[in-house]
């Protein structure tokens, strides 16, 4: 008896033989339908401002936003999310439920250029905020101070209604989906309300579901202009360290009425992923944050790992694990590429 005889019957290399095989049975593919490209929108004119620490990424005046849009489309992008980056900021973040802001221009200006291009408009405060945070903070002098709070606490309640007002000034302006970011209790049932009651029941809520404090957004506050003044996110993004959390977080925006869920980071968080895409019913999101991207830049410009290859992967898994869509700055290039 030979070795080989030995063996089963069914060898899997068989199926690996040549690349038109191995794509025959592939169990994940990949398509620019999947992605979901973020935009970082300024005031201003004719300008393009890299990010140095985002390479190929870049903020854009308005003006500059009608050709993106049609190159995004032309790849067969489906949307995008936009994070806006304001002339002035101040303790409420105004300028997010100002009509004639930064957001609410850049929407209209997308819609103009390619209507069927989807517009989700990240719903947060930080990128408004003089201190960074994403909300109306505790403080003396401040709108809603509350002295048996900490100072610098978060006022939960408080930032609801202002994100409840800014979601219809974004759907006001064409935005098609609403996408809440801060972990506030509550934000998904607050948002839909206001919505409904306003008359936008058809904008739908992709909700940051699971958002860790997480230390790889480094790059994006660059890009957003959005650090905290003063302490960080966690007492109100989630620990890394829970997982059964993340589930129940899940489930509370499931029952206020959230149309999609989202897991972010991505790739750090792939159990996350894969078991709130188990367990509920809903199509499911996931955020290739800043800095998920940059490390394999920085990895590629050192001659460490192929850029494209390392990408493709990154993205194969985060959809192997269960995302339906994935918001990544390699979306224009992962559509080319594919």
């Amino acid at each position: 008896m030979t070795v080989t005889a030995a063996f089963p019957a069914f060898r899997p290399r068989r199926l690996r033989l040549t690349a038109g095989i191995r794509r025959m049975v592939q169990e994940t593919t990949l398509r620019p339908a999947d992605f979901i490209y973020p935009l970082f929108v300024r005031h201003g004119r004719d300008q393009r401002v890299p990010i140095k620490s985002m390479p190929g990424v870049a903020q854009l005046t308005v003006d500059r936003l009608a050709d993106e849009a049609r190159e995004i489309a032309g790849l067969g992008i489906p949307a995008v999310i936009l994070f806006g980056i304001p002339a002035a900021k101040d303790a409420m973040g105004s300028d997010n439920y100002n009509p004639a802001g930064i957001v609410p221009q850049a929407i209209r200006a997308i819609k103009d250029a390619a209507p069927d291009l989807l517009v989700i408009s990240d719903m947060c405060f930080c990128e408004y905020t003089d201190h960074g945070h994403c909300g109306i903070i505790n403080l003396p002098g401040q709108a809603h101070y509350t002295p048996a709070l900490p100072e610098g606490y978060l006022l939960n309640d408080p930032t609801l209604e202002l994100l409840g007002r800014a979601s219809i000034v974004h759907a006001q302006a064409g935005a098609d989906i609403i996408a809440p970011s801060g972990m506030m209790d509550g934000m998904v049932a607050a948002i839909r309300g206001a919505l409904d009651a306003a008359g936008y029941q058809h904008a739908a809520v992709m909700s940051y579901a699971v958002k860790y404090a997480s230390g790889f957004y480094g790059p994006f506050r660059d890009a957003a202009e959005s650090p905290p003044r003063f302490g960080d996110r966690s007492q109100y993004q989630m620990d890394p360290a829970n997982r059964r959390e993340a589930l129940k977080e899940a489930s509370l925006d499931v029952a206020e009425g959230a149309d999609i869920l989202m897991v972010k980071p991505a790739l750090p968080y792939l159990d996350i992923l894969a078991a709130v895409r188990e367990a509920f019913n809903l199509p499911t999101a996931a955020y290739q944050v800043s800095g998920e991207y940059a490390m394999l830049h920085a990895a590629a410009a050192n001659g460490w790992l192929d850029l494209r290859r390392c990408a493709l992967e990154s993205l194969t898994a985060i959809k192997r694990a269960g995302a339906d869509m994935i918001l990544t700055y390699f979306a224009k290039d992962a559509a080319r590429w594919l």
